[in-house]
């Protein structure tokens, strides 16, 4: 697998080069290439705010107008990964694996149960006790805790082929603010918070992503 690390990228420009890469591995894939000849990437970056929509997402769970997202220096995209609207920002790890799942024999479901591990083990390194909600995807706090489930982690990702593209949000020094003009992921009644705002202070956002990247690869059994 190739890390590469795109720090503070336009989403737009991220989108592009994960398609670059994703259309890539399908067409090694169609090629009659072996898995084992077929690279895969893990792209770690940081967005400028923006808020994106899922395909089969809602787009009256964006709460405001073209004009208000410019006076927040937003932007808004559709774009072809699963889930409803989300928020991307600064502070924020995003993670985009574009990955040939069938290297791996992971089925889709449990592609998304190994991020939301990787997550998870890495919110435990900093004592944050963190799980999955039944019913949703993604990384949560208080699961089940009705009025106090809190999302620290949104996952959406697009398969074609058993080929992976989009991925993971992880708050940490997220600016959560944000998140208060949207219904985020469609829910009305669930919260978000960050890794900063569960532990009280800023966290150096440079160690959160060693330690993320280093559990995802040895979930994904690459060390």
């Amino acid at each position: 697998m190739i890390f590469k690390d795109l720090k503070n990228i336009d989403y737009k420009e991220a989108w592009d080069f994960q398609h670059k890469l994703f259309n890539e591995i399908i067409e090694k894939k169609t090629g009659k290439l072996s898995n084992s000849q077929i690279e895969d990437y893990l792209l770690f970056c940081e967005h400028p705010h923006v808020y994106t929509l899922g395909k089969s997402g809602e787009q009256n769970n964006l709460l405001i107008n073209s004009e208000f997202l410019k006076t927040i220096h937003a932007t808004f995209f559709q774009t072809d990964r699963g889930g409803d609207i989300t928020y991307h920002g600064y502070g924020q790890i995003v993670g985009y694996p574009i990955l040939n799942l069938e290297k791996y024999g992971l089925r889709v479901r449990t592609y998304i149960e190994t991020m939301e591990d990787a997550i998870i083990r890495t919110l435990d390194t900093y004592g944050i006790k963190s799980e999955r909600l039944k019913s949703a995807t993604g990384v949560w706090i208080d699961a089940g805790k009705k009025g106090k489930e809190r999302k620290i982690c949104a996952i959406g990702v697009k398969v074609s082929h058993l080929v992976t593209m989009h991925g993971f949000a992880l708050n940490v020094n997220t600016d959560l603010s944000y998140f208060q003009h949207i219904n985020p992921c469609g829910f009305t009644d669930k919260g978000v918070t960050s890794m900063q705002k569960e532990l009280g202070f800023k966290l150096d956002f440079e160690e959160v992503k060693l330690n993320l990247k280093r559990h995802f690869l040895e979930l994904f059994k690459l060390v």
